[in-house]
């Protein structure tokens, strides 16, 4: 791997890529690795069990992923500064609004709008805005964003033990609110200085690519022709890939989730659990920054039938080993799966569907993702109620990766006959 071509493209783009880092990291706040750090303070002090916890959380995640597709369009429809500004305040509200809750419906709601603005949107901006903007350093850019992702999972975790033990749940979520409020909405939209520009460069050069007759010579990875929502929607070969691009997705979410449990059943203490996650992260901006590069050289279509693999043999050495060394090659193989399958697949869309409609499209790439993590953790909790250990539990998702890599390699195979 050639650190050059990364140091070229934050040279060139220095403030839009950290854009896309700072945004990608700031989802921290509501994605379920660091949510479920709460979890067990949340379950006792609303008296829930394994499956009650896990239900509230599929509730207001299946409510965020209703609602993706329509909040997620205007991504296309408004300035990204704005979109931005608009996505970033709610994450505050959402922080703040859950310090506030008592009762099980109003945590409902709450969870609803920490999985909307954070894990659903914030990752949406990111994730598109490098997408759209950058065409033949689309995989490097994406792999950025990664990168910011795993940096929130490397600090953040092991953070929120600390602070729920000093300040207790609620208190630590008022001070995410003040975070995000004073530091992360100023930065971003410094960082989105001279995006208009941008703008209009991405305007011309899309034009002219969707200008070029189809048997012309097209340098880009990008399908020349744009689909929309409503056409994707009518292409067989999408269902044939919601599988295998919801697996990570889902069962990484669960994972994360249920981490803690996992400790317990193991003898392991929470810090060192949580203290290993630096492990994770650093495997994963590394297996980001390879595949954002291989993405550039192939495609992200030639990568994709290879990025479950990696989950499948993390959960299998889980099932097979208690020692706390286990740890260790645990969580490589599941930063190795994440890095490469995040990256692999925030470059596939364009590479699919285009650019012009990407927005539409993601949203609803996003809120079955966000669907998806809503199931894991209650697939995993109803196991675990139902008296399975977590390790024995972990195995039935080994099988549904198996499964889903064959139907990724039978959809993409059928976007290469046509």
């Amino acid at each position: 791997m050639s650190t050059r071509a990364y140091w070229q493209l934050l040279n060139n783009h220095t403030r839009f890529a950290g854009f896309g880092l700072v945004i990608a990291f700031a989802s921290s706040f509501g994605q379920t690795y660091l949510v479920g750090i709460f979890g067990q303070s949340i379950q006792q002090d609303f008296g829930l069990s394994h499956t009650q916890w896990g239900g509230v959380y599929m509730a207001g995640t299946l409510l965020s992923a209703l609602l993706l597709p329509v909040t997620g369009k205007w991504i296309d429809q408004m300035a990204l500064p704005r979109y931005t500004l608009f996505v970033v305040l709610l994450l505050a509200v959402s922080a703040w609004f859950i310090t506030q809750v008592h009762s099980v419906w109003w945590l409902i709601a709450a969870i609803f709008l920490l999985r909307q603005s954070g894990q659903g949107l914030m990752s949406h901006v990111a994730y598109t805005a490098m997408g759209r903007y950058f065409d033949h350093d689309r995989g490097k850019a994406t792999a950025l964003v990664a990168m910011g992702f795993a940096l929130g999972e490397a600090v953040l975790p092991l953070l929120a033990v600390l602070a729920i033990a000093a300040v207790g749940w609620r208190h630590s979520f008022v001070g995410v609110a003040v975070l995000v409020l004073v530091v992360v909405a100023p930065l971003s939209l410094w960082l989105l200085r001279g995006h208009k520009e941008r703008h209009q460069d991405y305007e011309r050069q899309l034009q002219e690519r969707e200008g070029q007759p189809l048997n012309g010579t097209i340098e880009s990875k990008a399908n020349p022709i744009s689909w929309r929502r409503r056409d994707v929607l009518r292409d067989y070969r999408f269902y044939l890939l919601i599988p295998g691009v919801c697996a990570i997705s889902m069962i990484s979410t669960a994972m994360f989730f249920h981490h803690l449990n996992l400790a317990d059943e193991k003898g392991w203490s929470h810090t060192f659990l949580t203290g290993n996650y630096l492990l994770y992260s650093v495997v994963v901006i590394s297996m980001a920054l390879v595949t954002g590069q291989l993405v550039d050289r192939f495609s992200a279509r030639a990568l994709m039938p290879y990025t479950l693999m990696p989950l499948a043999a993390a959960l299998v050495v889980i099932n097979m080993v208690d020692t706390y060394w286990v740890v260790w090659p645990y969580l490589i193989l599941l930063g190795i799966g994440n890095g490469f399958a995040q990256t692999a697949q925030a470059a596939l869309w364009p590479e699919l569907y285009g650019v012009r409609y990407l927005g539409a499209i993601k949203s609803l790439f996003w809120s079955l993702v966000v669907f998806a993590s809503a199931l894991g953790p209650v697939w995993l909790g109803v196991l675990l109620d139902m008296g399975f250990l977590l390790q024995q539990a972990v195995l039935t998702m080994v099988v549904y990766l198996i499964a889903a890599t064959g139907l990724l390699v039978l959809g993409l195979r059928r976007f290469r006959q046509n």
